[in-house]
This record gives C-alpha cells, sequence and structure tokens, in this order.
C-alpha cells in the first residue's frame, strides 16, 4: 500500500487525522483477530462505541476552539439597556417628613 502524507490545518483536523489512523489500525487488528464467521461481530462491536467517541472528541474540540476564538474577540459591543429609574433609588420609596 502506498504511503499518503496529509497536512492539517487546525489541530481540530489533527486530532481527527490521528483519531481515524488509531481507530483504523484498531479495526483491522480486530479483523485479522476474530476467528472465521466472527469478523463482522467484532468489528462492528468495536467500531460503533469508538465512532460515537471519535464524534464526541471532534463536537467537542469545536465548540472549545469556538469559544477560545470568541474569548480572544472579546464580546460583542452592544447598546446597554435604558435605565428605568435614576441610580440608587430602585425600589425605595422617597424620603418622607
Amino acid at each position: 500500500m502506498s504511503q499518503r502524507t496529509f497536512r492539517t490545518r487546525t489541530p481540530l483536523e489533527a486530532l481527527l487525522v490521528e483519531q481515524a489512523l488509531l481507530l483504523a489500525r484498531q479495526l483491522e487488528q480486530a479483523a485479522d483477530d476474530a476467528p472465521d464467521g466472527h469478523v463482522l461481530a467484532r468489528v462492528e462491536a468495536l467500531a460503533v462505541p469508538a465512532g460515537r467517541e471519535l464524534t464526541r472528541k471532534a463536537v467537542e474540540a469545536a465548540l472549545q476552539a469556538q469559544a477560545e476564538q470568541a474569548e480572544k474577540k472579546g464580546r460583542r459591543p452592544a447598546a446597554a439597556p435604558a435605565a428605568t429609574s435614576p441610580p440608587g433609588t430602585r425600589g425605595r420609596r422617597g424620603a418622607t417628613s
């Protein structure tokens, strides 16, 4: 089999490539180790939870990267809500003499 070189642009891409290669190797090993007549069941038993875990890691990493970018940018500018009463008088009754 020929070798290929992959270039990743982001940490998320690097994580996914590494995890996919690891999963591929595990699936190949499971298929090789399975007794005749049990290959599909063994490989599928490994693939389904591993695929879910890969997806979970990808979502987690994507959300973390997005949160880090949002923190770098700061909060979006927005208008402050208008005060409905003068400062310090909210909820108080006026003084009576």
